[in-house]
């Protein structure tokens, strides 16, 4: 029987058609009615769900950044649409221009109208010789100008086309007073609900493109990936983002990374509602975060140079990607002492590795499979050259097969693949330069089915590796024959290993012969009651070049000292008076303290695995589950500038603790403490470190009991006993007696 509503729809329809059925034909049109209801509610449904995975961007459209005005033309057919993108970048839309002028560039300045006091934008930025090259011809362009020398776009008045040679103007459109332009936004960290998922503050860089700093996960979930989409919680309607290096690969474990993804095809963050990470498989979401809907952020047209690590320094990269700098995986092997280091990982079909090397701008460094297992064989290796091109001001990665040890002749000696007959098979990831070290990550397929020049990288085994540091040549090439650094031992390595990491010198820190000179380190010794607060680092003069790891900006301050080094006794007990805060959600104000024999420390960033591997010693209690939990927390107490950091004017320690100041959060709260007793099986070497941040801390030296420290001056330190003090006190009365009563025969 047909419903009320239902035969009231056909009557309806008959109506409106002008139309009197019969009693059959209402019951025929009712059918129709029902049906097409019921199917216009599946098409509706249909509808949403494609509009919720639809990666059609509903972002403004044709949306540049903010719009500064068109050209005003007087020369040379000069035209185009100028946009402020974002603080330092200007887009150029449509730009026209004959490119018959000699001396022509995009010109910037300050003063009132164009003029010769300004100066030039490169374009392109990237080039090669002294100066930009002049403009050329242009037609319907669309132009991308980065402001140099850290301008900003409040810095300027005007952009020209300016004739340098003749001080003519060609064309102009002026900055408007107060002009907004559009800004990176920053979020709120992943909320922490799963597999030790958690971040710093994410930002958002432009429409496609978001920055997530010191980002963990223990890479336990089967399926997971970064995961968008519309809702308001994450839920199995969203859409894949891929990783940091563009792979869809489930992902990998994070230690304190900086990594920065982009969305896929045409999606921006004006589709979505937030961000995930979210296992599939299991439909469950580990962390997220959500994306406001009054974003006024840049638009997405690649102009995005920001760095990241696998640290948490963020560094600019060779072409654009924040990439992670330090600690790509917990694989590390020492190549060459104190010069070469390798990281690894494998990642679906590739290996990503990482080379950081102390060497020259104009160097290059070399890893590779030897030519023969067994032994460190450069004849007959297939190895990757990495390197900074300073001509194309740009890191470098290239597939290279040495068949002799020689200069490449276009067939044999240390040849490019691409040179060969091959192709280049290393795929450049990110590239970084500061203090002296280089580190360029690049990845390449485990098998690369190029049997003449290319070796399997196997995952079965250990394989026998190869490394140098050597000049490059006019031609940006190697000069195999003139190898300055070389491995001459067998070192193997299996590439399907995970926390096979035996680097002893983080190469992170290379001293200045230049700079300034490092603050003389500082000792504890013969005292048993040690209060802790936090303080910066001193800059080229302290904690860095001091440890030779990286900081990241605070450290340990031991009786008003900068990460002095401690010596403590066997059997004795010892109390730290621990004031690095105790509120477990401010990140950057919860540093309890520890002592463990990991020279880094962090131990609550760490997966299981990692904390067994770890021997705490002191400040680490564990719940019923077996939890560990810091037992070592008390009120903020933070050494702070008065005004800014001095410290490389400042040429004593003594002196720069007069610039600073001591802040407390709550001085009517109480310190935590720490008592220890050293064990008399104590290795001797142990470190004080923060439980949540890694390299706050340094070292404490475990002597046996009755041991006392003795400051000898310029000449360093000694142990000496306790009970020769006395006799050595002794001795010294009875040489200056004898000086002075000596007999004058």
């Amino acid at each position: 029987m047909l419903h009320v509503e239902e035969k009231r729809l056909g009557r309806d329809i008959a109506q409106f058609c002008q139309w009197r059925p019969k009693p059959q034909d209402v019951r025929i049109i009712s059918n129709f009615a029902h049906k097409a209801a019921r199917d216009f509610v599946l098409v509706g449904l249909a509808v949403a769900l494609l509009l919720v995975a639809n990666v059609e961007s509903r972002a403004p459209e044709h949306y540049y950044g903010r719009e500064i005005g068109s050209f005003a033309t007087f020369g040379h057919n000069v035209e185009g649409r100028v946009f402020a993108v974002d603080e330092s970048t200007l887009y150029v839309k449509g730009f026209y221009y004959d490119g018959s002028a000699p001396d022509a560039f995009f010109w910037v300045g300050n003063s009132p109208r164009p003029s010769p006091e300004g100066y030039i934008i490169p374009y392109p930025e990237e080039y090669t010789g002294r100066e930009p090259p002049s403009l050329g011809k242009h037609e319907n362009s669309d132009i991308i100008l980065k402001l140099p020398m850290g301008k900003r776009i409040r810095d300027i008045r005007w952009l020209s086309v300016w004739c340098r040679r003749f001080t003519v103007d060609f064309g102009e459109v002026f900055i408007p007073p107060g002009l907004d332009v559009p800004k990176p936004r920053v979020l709120p960290e992943f909320k922490r609900l799963a597999h030790g998922l958690r971040s710093s503050n994410i930002s958002i860089l432009d429409a496609k493109t978001f920055y997530i700093p010191n980002l963990h996960y223990d890479g336990a979930g089967p399926d997971a990936y970064f995961w968008v989409g519309n809702g308001s919680e994450p839920n199995i309607m969203g859409i894949k983002v891929p990783n940091e290096v563009g792979s869809l690969e489930p992902l990998r474990g994070y230690q304190g990374e900086d990594i920065e993804i982009q969305l896929p095809g045409n999606l921006t963050v004006y589709d979505i509602d937030w961000l995930a990470v979210w296992c599939v498989e299991y439909r469950h979401n580990f962390g997220h975060v959500y994306i406001p809907k009054d974003l006024d952020i840049p638009p997405a047209l690649g102009q995005t140079k920001i760095a990241t690590t696998s640290s948490t320094i963020p560094t600019v990269t060779s072409y654009g990607h924040p990439t992670s700098t330090t600690k790509p995986s917990v694989n590390c092997k020492e190549l060459l002492l104190g010069r070469l280091n390798v990281m690894w990982q494998i990642v679906g079909e590739y290996v990503e590795i990482e080379l950081i090397g102390r060497i020259d701008e104009d160097q290059y460094m070399a890893f590779g499979i030897s030519g023969r297992n067994g032994q460190p064989q450069m004849v007959g290796s297939d190895v990757v050259v990495a390197f900074y091109d300073r001509k194309q001001r740009k890191f470098r990665a290239e597939d290279y097969y040495l068949s002799a040890l020689s200069q490449c002749d276009g067939k044999h000696g240390a040849c490019p693949d691409e040179r060969i007959g091959g192709r280049n098979d290393a795929e450049l990831i990110s590239g970084d330069r500061r203090q002296g070290v280089t580190k360029i990550k690049y990845r390449r397929l485990l098998h690369t089915n190029e049997a003449a020049s290319d070796q399997p990288y196997p995952t079965d085994r250990q394989i026998s590796v190869v490394a140098a540091i050597g000049p490059l040549n006019s031609q940006t090439e190697v000069n195999a024959h003139n190898f300055r650094d070389v491995t001459v031992q067998d070192i193997q390595i299996n590439f399907s290993s995970t926390n096979d990491h035996t680097c002893t010198d983080a190469l992170d820190s290379v001293i200045d012969p230049k700079g300034p000179k490092i603050w003389t380190k500082r000792i504890i010794s013969r005292e048993s009651v040690i209060n802790a607060k936090i303080g910066p680092t001193g800059g080229k003069r302290g904690y860095t070049p001091m440890t030779g790891h990286p900081s990241w900006g605070i450290a340990w301050y031991l009786n008003d000292m900068l990460i002095p080094e401690v010596y403590v006794e066997r059997g004795k007990t010892y109390t730290f008076i621990v004031e690095g805060g105790d509120d477990e959600t401010q990140p950057a104000k919860f540093h309890p303290f520890y002592i463990t024999d990991s020279p880094e420390g962090g131990f609550g960033q760490n997966t299981g695995t990692q904390q067994e591997r770890e021997t705490v010693f002191a400040g680490v209690g564990y719940d019923k589950d077996r939890n560990p939990y810091p037992t070592a927390v008390g009120r903020y107490c933070e050494w702070k500038h008065k005004t800014v950091d001095k410290s490389e004017q400042i040429e004593t320690f003594e002196e720069f603790m007069t610039t600073l100041k001591l802040e407390c959060d709550n001085p009517e709260a109480q310190p935590g403490y720490l008592n220890w007793t050293v064990p008399y099986d104590a290795p001797d070497m142990v470190y004080y470190q923060c439980y949540t941040h890694r390299n706050l801390g340094w070292k404490i030296h475990v002597v046996n009991e009755g041991m006392s420290l003795e400051i000898n001056g310029s000449h360093g330190v000694r142990l000496v006993s306790s009970f020769s003090i006395p006799l050595l006190g002794l001795t010294v009365c009875i040489s200056l007696l004898a000086t002075r009563w000596r007999p004058l025969f």
